[in-house]
């Protein structure tokens, strides 16, 4: 059965947790799905027993810099690993072609030319389109825009072992124009900025985000079977569980769950 390796839990400017990114694993088949802000990703591998000589694919879901810059650390680590001969294969990097610039050019300017000397040749960009399909880490994925009015964002869906489908929204509020894409899914992905009842505190529609009311009733209306919540603030984080738990569950009937940071959820249906 595959695990849902929760690597971030946080917004941008969370303190209290890392940025939300995560892995979905297998055994040794491990997909890493954005890079958070910095090099706490890698202290986030660790502690979560994730070889990052087994991730061989990368999704990076757009270019804000809680999701991105983490990416520069992940290039080191894995071109650091390919040099000392400690990595088997190449690295495949799932983005939009814009952030190829984005992730090249940080690197540029960031890292010796001993390892970015290693793109295009063992670390590769795949270019993704909305509707475009891949085998990532042995699990077939469907890319979509979520037509965001902000930077350019893709989510994806995959499809487990067990048949059942998953997908990630990305770190905005659902797009009635990707219902081809979502319908279905058993395990939902969403973010929820914060509780109904802050909305006037913490402003998450001026940021282009959702609460944990109504991402809970898109998940109800969707049928999802299971519904993970993240991407939060952390004002509240030692009780957010408990907070957003009680909130949600009046608007949702199916399996919620208020991850933090290091939580493992084993994706059964």
């Amino acid at each position: 059965m595959e695990e849902l390796i929760v690597l971030g839990t946080g917004n941008a400017l969370c303190t209290k947790c890392y940025n939300t990114c995560f892995a979905i694993r297998k055994g040794e088949r491990t997909l890493l799905v954005d890079a958070g802000g910095g090099n706490t990703i890698l202290a986030r591998l660790e502690q979560a027993g994730i070889n990052a000589a087994h991730i061989h694919d990368i999704i990076v879901t757009h270019e804000h810099c809680d999701h991105i810059l983490g990416m520069v650390w992940m290039v080191r680590k894995i071109a650091t690993l390919m040099r000392g001969g400690k990595y088997d294969g190449d690295l495949t990097i799932y983005c939009h072609s814009g952030l190829v610039e984005i992730i090249r050019a940080m690197c540029g300017f960031t890292l010796q030319k001993k390892f970015t000397s290693l793109f295009d040749d063992r670390i590769r960009f795949r270019v993704i389109e909305d509707g475009d399909q891949a085998v990532a880490a042995g699990w077939p994925v469907t890319f979509f825009d979520i037509l965001s009015t902000k930077a350019r964002q893709f989510g994806f869906t995959l499809t487990l072992d067990s048949g059942s489908r998953l997908c990630c929204l990305g770190d905005e509020p659902y797009n009635p124009g990707c219902e081809k894409y979502v319908a279905g899914c058993s395990w939902l992905l969403s973010e929820a900025f914060c509780l109904y009842g802050q909305r006037d505190t913490f402003k998450p529609y001026e940021k282009h985000h959702s609460t944990v009311k109504e991402a809970c009733e898109l998940a109800q209306r969707l049928q999802a079977r299971h519904l993970v919540l993240w991407h939060t603030e952390d004002h509240s984080y030692d009780r957010r569980q408990e907070l957003y738990l009680a909130e949600g569950r009046s608007f949702y009937t199916g399996d919620l769950y208020v991850p933090y940071d290091l939580d493992v959820i084993p994706l059964a249906d």
